[in-house]
């Protein structure tokens, strides 16, 4: 089998979501056209892998629930759902809203844009938690001034893993540190790795994009075709019950925020930064369900059963994103065992003048990660290449790791098939195709400009 051909389940899903607008139905076909190529490069013949293409399918999907962190990822994104539905239906949501706007705190759309930001900038611990508490508390303010959920998905996203990258103090900075300590470099990798800080190019141009983007009110074509629809997942309006009292939100929000840290310390022994970040995230959530759920017990709005029926409608309002997360991990495991970063990545390796080394790690890191779903399996494949590259050619190693890190986060952070982008979908209430599509032409400006920084320093640091 050609290597071109990994790239193949990449297209497929591009183009089929290009065409019909379904997100599921263009990764099961990717997933199964996968699947198949995996058949035909094992040996099997095209009518064979066509037969066992099928079946294949159904357990590459299984096969995800057989990884922990997988299954903590679905369960996590379901009780994301009950939590947003507790929310909602105390009247806590609306009540926040109330007295926000009320102490002038956010009285505006741009300050209530702000809240936002600067809520996902703040929670830089976990990727997943960043977007999801900035979410679930601007969404009824969002409603209240008549911002699309698209735009709150946008703005969540993007201070999400570009602030994480940028932070360090926490398990991304503990991961990439590990992949690159094995290499005899001159400097010390924590001070390589502080050093990537102020040329991580696309995290800093996004921040600032869509720092500009909330203060100025200016969008882009679809962005501000999404303003003026006001498109919702159907079930997610904030108002829908009268206003009680703010706590019924705060202390389950706060619950889930104190939690995390408090279970990345557990999971890391006293240490934050080796913390499991899928695990925390998922215990915090749960314990703040049943914060949630016993403050309304205790409160006698609801009894038990309307409480367990409350928690499963917020449940099955989110089954599709669940259901697309499961099959997107589906895929960027078949698309690692097809080969299809690797391919990537060694397109990047042959024949580069070194000034253009920086520059093709990043556009390398970005192909991968848009088309894997996956940062930090970007940087497994491409820090192996870019690090030898360091020792043996002399080349600075902040700029070539940082490249990396950029382009590996570009992918995290707008492709329809990263867990990150489908979180920010669930927090906002945004459909999910609607959100990569407002997303993308922000995230490919930054990129562009990234591309041209990495140039430019190439010449400059590199010659």
């Amino acid at each position: 089998m050609a290597e071109w051909m990994t790239l193949i389940p990449a297209v497929v899903a591009i183009a089929v979501v290009l065409w019909r607008k379904e997100v599921i139905v263009a990764l099961v076909l990717s997933l199964f056209s996968a699947e198949l190529l995996l058949l035909i490069k094992g040996g099997s013949s095209l009518v064979g892998a066509s037969t066992l293409g099928a079946v294949n399918t159904l357990e590459a999907m299984t096969n995800v629930l057989t990884d922990p962190g997988n299954a903590r990822l679905l369960l996590f994104a379901l009780m994301v759902g009950a939590l947003m539905a507790y929310m909602r239906y105390s009247g806590g949501v609306a009540a926040l809203v109330t007295s926000l706007v009320n102490r002038g705190v956010a009285k505006t759309a741009r300050q209530s844009k702000l809240l936002a930001f600067f809520t996902g900038v703040v929670i830089f611990i976990e990727s997943n938690l960043s977007v999801l508490t900035a979410g679930i508390l601007s969404r009824g303010l969002f409603d209240k001034f008549k911002i699309s959920r698209a735009e709150l998905a946008y703005i969540i996203d993007s201070t999400s893993a570009p602030i994480c990258i940028l932070i360090l103090l926490n398990g991304w900075g503990a991961y990439v540190l590990g992949l690159i300590t094995p290499y005899a470099m001159q400097d010390n990798p924590v001070s390589v790795l502080m050093a990537t800080i102020p040329l991580n190019f696309y995290a800093i141009f996004t921040l600032l994009l869509v720092l500009f983007t909330v203060w100025t009110g200016r969008h882009l074509g679809p962005m501000r075709r999404a303003n003026m629809q006001l498109n919702k997942i159907d079930g997610h309006d904030e108002q829908e019950v009268a206003p009680t009292k703010a706590r019924f939100m705060l202390v389950p929000l706060l619950t889930m925020i104190v939690g995390m840290v408090g279970f990345m310390l557990w999971t890391g022994n006293g240490d934050l930064a080796q913390g499991s970040g899928s695990k925390s995230v998922l215990y915090a959530t749960t314990l703040s369900c049943v914060v949630a759920y016993l403050m309304l017990l205790l409160s006698k709005q609801y009894n038990h059963q309307q409480l367990v029926n409350i928690g499963f409608k917020g449940m099955s309002e989110l089954l599709g994103l669940v259901s697309i997360l499961l099959l997107a991990l589906a895929l960027g495991q078949s698309l690692k065992n097809l080969g299809t970063g690797l391919y990537i990545s060694g397109l990047v390796a042959e024949s580069l003048p070194l000034w253009l080394v920086p520059a093709m790690l990043f556009l390398a890191g970005a192909l991968i990660s848009f088309t894997t779903g996956t940062s930090w399996g970007t940087f497994a494949i491409l820090i192996p290449i870019g690090m030898p590259l360091v020792v043996n050619l002399g080349l600075p190693p902040s700029l070539v790791l940082a490249a990396i890190l950029g382009g590996g986060v570009f992918g995290d952070h707008c492709s329809p098939i990263s867990d990150t982008t489908a979180v920010s979908a669930v927090a906002a209430g945004c459909d999910l195709l609607e959100h990569t599509r407002t997303q993308l032409p922000y995230a490919l400006i930054c990129a562009a400009l990234a591309l041209i920084g990495y140039l430019v320093c190439g010449v400059v640091m590199i010659g």
